[in-house]
This record gives structure tokens, C-alpha cells and sequence, in this order.
């Protein structure tokens, strides 16, 4: 089995890719949707940029598929990305890193049946205490990067997420429904290293910016370094 993974560098995407592996799939590519919109409703915003660095640390290819990222339109753009690949890569279905978001579920099915290509969500409906653990205890180094949601404040930004913060977010969880796998939009992700990476992400240079009740931390710069 020969897969497309959609990729956007967070951490339910770092898992999807795990999975695959494990699977004993091709990677054919990981595709990435660069969107300017920064409330785009189904692509990662924050640091997708750096995806390419990602895909390098994990000795994957990737291609990156720029969009306007206006609603509905913003599916046109991944749908001739992915039949590109069907053509150029042979690649029989697409992975997708969704846990709870029918939105976005729904929509990779249709345009991967639209394409004739599988589509396969292996995080899909899985308990989110359990899967953002496991995601920690099997050696991903997930940096939150963005949040979005009441009970965070801007000292979560850039923090790594371990047993400690996922106590902090069960509390959070239990005290405001904050989401623990982040799936309603209250935070978002960015992978540094794990099990399935050649390499590791340093980053070397950050900007945050706070606004409000909310905010996001901005990569400037970036490298690979070793395991």
C-alpha cells in the first residue's frame, strides 16, 4: 500500500505517520496545505512552514500545497495536489491525522472518493486522554505553539508538552472543557523529535505574540541537529 499523509507538522499528524510505518505502507509523500488564512477551517496555521525541516528530520518526502485558504475552495487546492500524486506517485489512498473533527473527516472522505483513493484516519474517534499520553509516553516532543482557549495563558506558548502538562490539561479539561487532543481548536502543535525522526528540530529562535485571551508562538529559525 502505497499512501499520501497529510501533514502539518502537529502532533496528531507525527502519530498518523507512526502509524503508517508501523503498518508496513509506503510513504509515497507527506503533503502539507501552506494556507494564508489563518482561520482556515481544516489546515494548521501556525509554523506549517517549517514541515519541509520536519519531513527532512524524518527522511520523507513532501510537498507543499499552497492555498488562499477561503472555505470550501481551500479542498479544490488539496484535491489537485493529491491527484497530482495519484498520478506522479501511483499512491493509493490518503492518511489524515483527524481524532474528532466530522468537518474535516467528512470532507477528506469525499474528495478522496472523488479521486478513487482510500482514505484512512487511524487516530479516528480514539479516547483523546489516551491517545495525546501515548503520543508523550511513546517519545514524541510535542511544543504547543498556539492557544486558543479559556484557562491558557502565554506562558504555555513554547511549552513541551509532558506528564506534568497533562495533568495541568486534564484539570483544564475537567474545570472549562478544554479538549485534551486540542481537536475544538484550543491549541495547536508543532513536533520537535520523536521515535520515527533521523533527526531532531532545534529551534533556535522564537517570537511569541499574546493578544487578549489568546495567541501563538512564531518559529524565526530553525535547524537539524542529531538524535
Amino acid at each position: 500500500m502505497k499512501v499520501a499523509v497529510l501533514f502539518s507538522g502537529g502532533k496528531d499528524s507525527c502519530f498518523a505517520v507512526w502509524h503508517v510505518l508501523h503498518q508496513g505502507w509506503n510513504i509515497g509523500s507527506l503533503v502539507s496545505v501552506r494556507s494564508r488564512n489563518p482561520d482556515s477551517y481544516m489546515f494548521h496555521y501556525p509554523n506549517v512552514e517549517w514541515s519541509k525541516l520536519q519531513a527532512e528530520a524524518l527522511d520523507l518526502p513532501i510537498v507543499v500545497c499552497e492555498s488562499e485558504g477561503k472555505k470550501e475552495d481551500e479542498l479544490e487546492d488539496l484535491e489537485r495536489c493529491l491527484s497530482s500524486l495519484k498520478s506522479s506517485l501511483k499512491v493509493d489512498g490518503v492518511v489524515s491525522g483527524a481524532v474528532a473533527s466530522d468537518y474535516q473527516k467528512t470532507r477528506i472522505d469525499r474528495l478522496c472518493d472523488s479521486l478513487d483513493l482510500a482514505s484512512f484516519s487511524p487516530l479516528w474517534r480514539k479516547n483523546p486522554e489516551f491517545l495525546i499520553r501515548l503520543e508523550v509516553e511513546c517519545g514524541f516532543e510535542i511544543v504547543i505553539t498556539a492557544c486558543m482557549a479559556r484557562g491558557f495563558t502565554n506562558e504555555w506558548l513554547g511549552r513541551k508538552i509532558d506528564t506534568v502538562c497533562l495533568d495541568e490539561l486534564k484539570e483544564m479539561n475537567r474545570k472549562y472543557g478544554v479538549h485534551m487532543a486540542f481537536e475544538g481548536g484550543e491549541a495547536e502543535t508543532f513536533v520537535t523529535g520523536g521515535p520515527i525522526f533521523k533527526k531532531k528540530v532545534v529551534i533556535r529562535s522564537l517570537e511569541k505574540v499574546w493578544q487578549g485571551d489568546s495567541g501563538y508562538l512564531q518559529i524565526k529559525s530553525a535547524e537539524l541537529a542529531p538524535k
